[in-house]
């Protein structure tokens, strides 16, 4: 059971539902409605977006594996209980479990590749498996790219559905149109918040980050601009959304407009506050916490467009 729960806390089980979460409802209250309208069905879909999903799901995890394995030094100074690798799972076993999950990963992508005909599933699939690999060696401790692989890939997650189905351009260009435009909209949200809580995530770890030579952007421009950088980002991410809420006013969507002004740019604004105020490692992982509800809220207003579209 110990070795189990080590797995678990490995793996980041609540991230991984992230990931599904996102893919399911941008798949069923995006892609479904957009192109029931037209009587068309999604290039990716039954089990093919199902292995497509499993696939995702399967590279993150094997990706947070690689990650604890390369960072055991810096996780005994920063999170020193929830350090997992080489104190209950062996470090042979750890690798041993990110091959299997990336190959895995790359046999599902393969899979639906060939019955899909997109081939480019497989190939930027296991481009993603190097370059997570590549993060957890040596991109995460220079200054910004494995901030900024990080949320491409986050972003990745909702544009590999994206580009599904505007690949072959069976869908007309109407449909093709709205799909890409909620598509950017969404993988810009995520791109962002991402941005946004890996340089949050940088300050909260500096102590293991500076004994082990990490040049991340606290240790190098220090604090006090890392958090204008990350203000600099929340002004840019509320000024859109709340652009985005005068564009819909037109349409009368009252619903959803009242649901992202409370649970997502109200949350921004709060977030943007308590950045200001920010001091300790505690208040630096509280907004961690507080970018990651942000980040669900904004997944969640995805329903909404199963009954506005």
């Amino acid at each position: 059971m110990k070795l189990i729960a080590a797995f678990f806390t490995m793996i980041r089980p609540i991230n991984l539902f992230f990931i599904a979460l996102t893919q399911y409802l941008f798949h069923q209250f995006i892609i479904h409605p957009i192109l029931a309208k037209a009587n068309e069905y999604p290039v990716l879909d039954g089990w093919n977006y199902l292995l497509l999903s499993v696939a995702s799901v399967l590279i993150a995890a094997a990706g947070y594996i690689i990650n604890d394995y390369f960072d055991i030094n810096i996780d005994l100074v920063n999170k020193p209980k929830g350090n997992v690798v080489d104190s209950i799972v062996s470090r042979r076993w750890a690798i041993v479990w990110h091959f299997i999950l990336s190959f895995t990963a790359v046999l599902l992508s393969a899979y639906v590749s060939w019955k899909t005909g997109l081939w480019y599933i497989v190939i930027i699939n296991t481009i993603c498996v190097a370059l997570l690999f590549g993060y957890s060696v040596s991109l995460k401790r220079k200054l910004l790219s494995g901030n900024i692989l990080i949320s491409l890939l986050t972003a990745w997650v909702i544009l590999i559905l994206v580009l599904a189905e505007v690949w072959k351009g069976i869908h007309t260009s109407v449909e093709n149109a709205r799909i890409l435009r909620l598509g950017f909209l969404y993988a810009g949200f995520a791109f962002i918040t991402s941005l946004i809580r890996e340089a949050v995530k940088d300050v909260e770890d500096m102590n293991g980050d500076v004994k082990y030579g990490c040049r991340t952007m606290p240790i190098l421009w220090g604090v006090n601009a890392t958090k204008v950088y990350v203000a600099v980002w929340l002004i840019v991410l509320i000024a859109s959304l709340t652009i985005i809420q005068f564009y819909v006013a037109q349409y009368k969507w009252w619903w959803p407009i009242a649901y992202s002004i409370l649970l997502i740019i109200i949350p921004l604004l709060f977030f943007l506050y308590k950045l200001y105020k920010a001091k300790t490692e505690k208040d630096f992982h509280f907004l961690s916490n507080l970018a990651k509800f942000i980040m669900l809220t904004g997944i969640l207003s995805m329903l909404f467009f199963k009954y506005y579209l």
